[in-house]
């Protein structure tokens, strides 16, 4: 892993995520360390975040390294006209890692082949979110206690979702996994993910609803749907209310089951879902700094 970039999921094998997660197990047991002294780590968000980008400068502070870059593209050269190749060259120069969001799709591998430092994607627009991926699996893992054998239930915007994407690329590495995709007919996993399915054999099946079949998932992983990806609002307000978990909807399920969501939430988990032992979503996003302190240090050859 050292010196390569992260743009896809699938640029790293099975026994690369699982080095990956057994190392995050060792940060959270001791998260504070000065591996990153002298090291400076470059966060460029065309986009907006709030957890991503607060999670990878949270990991790089933690491990004693220097943050420059902008969470906003509006305060930098790109309002000028600049463009993501000069960006890149340019930013490069500086730090000894970037991490970069970015409403396009490829924009990512994009940087990766112009950039002389690694490239982390927090994401490509409707792509990819490899990291968030790698976090997911954490989280999974660490209350299931395995990463075969799941039934996972991916609810909400399918066809927009970069965190489904990855998850399911990422997922489809081990054994016995049942998919099943909860969306409006509008929402739907796109075909070239089925077809990676289909192509190993694993089983997913596709509902318009889930509240009869819930109790047969291990992990059910809730989407917003995204306005942003909509250029026709009345698209975004006929289905951005499809699905809202409800704590009475939880009541059949199984004992270990878990709730998971990358975030931000609109309303489609009520507030009273919170409470119940089978919300996952917050723990979830603090992983996220012990699975980033553990890619940034294999990244950069630290571990």
């Amino acid at each position: 892993m050292k010196n390569r970039s992260l743009v896809s999921i699938n640029d790293y094998s099975k026994d690369e995520y699982l080095k990956i997660l057994d190392l995050a197990e060792e940060f959270e047991k001791k998260p504070v360390r000065e591996l990153l002294a002298g090291k400076i780590v470059a966060t460029l968000f065309f986009e907006p975040s709030t957890r991503t980008r607060i999670s990878f400068e949270s990991a790089v502070n933690r491990l004693g390294g220097r943050i420059v870059g902008f969470s906003d593209s509006n305060s930098s050269s790109v309002t000028k006209g600049e463009t993501l190749y000069d960006t890149i060259k340019i930013v490069s120069n500086y730090c000894d890692l970037i991490v970069m969001r970015h409403p396009l799709e490829g924009s990512a591998r994009f940087a990766s082949e112009i950039s002389q430092v690694p490239i982390i994607n927090a994401g490509d627009g409707a792509n990819q979110h490899p990291t968030q991926t790698l976090l997911d699996l954490y989280s999974i893992r660490k209350t299931q206690g395995r990463l075969d054998n799941i039934n996972i239930f991916m609810v909400g915007d399918l066809k927009y979702g970069r965190t489904v994407h990855s998850l399911l690329m990422a997922m489809s590495k081990f054994n016995k996994i049942t998919f099943n995709f909860i969306s409006p007919e509008e929402l739907k996993m796109p075909e070239e993910y089925k077809i990676v399915l289909d192509n190993l054999g694993l089983k997913y099946y596709e509902h318009k609803d889930f509240t009869d079949i819930v109790s047969e998932a291990d992990i059910i992983y809730m989407t917003r749907v995204q306005k942003e990806r909509f250029s026709d609002p009345i698209e975004y307000e006929k289905t951005k209310n499809a699905y809202i978990l409800k704590d009475h909807m939880l009541v059949n399920t199984k004992p270990g089951m878990k709730v998971l969501h990358p975030l931000p939430r609109v309303n489609e988990i009520d507030p009273c879902v919170d409470e119940n032992p089978k919300a996952y979503y917050f723990t979830q996003a603090l992983n996220g700094v012990y699975v980033r302190q553990a890619i940034i240090s294999s990244i950069l050859g630290l571990i």
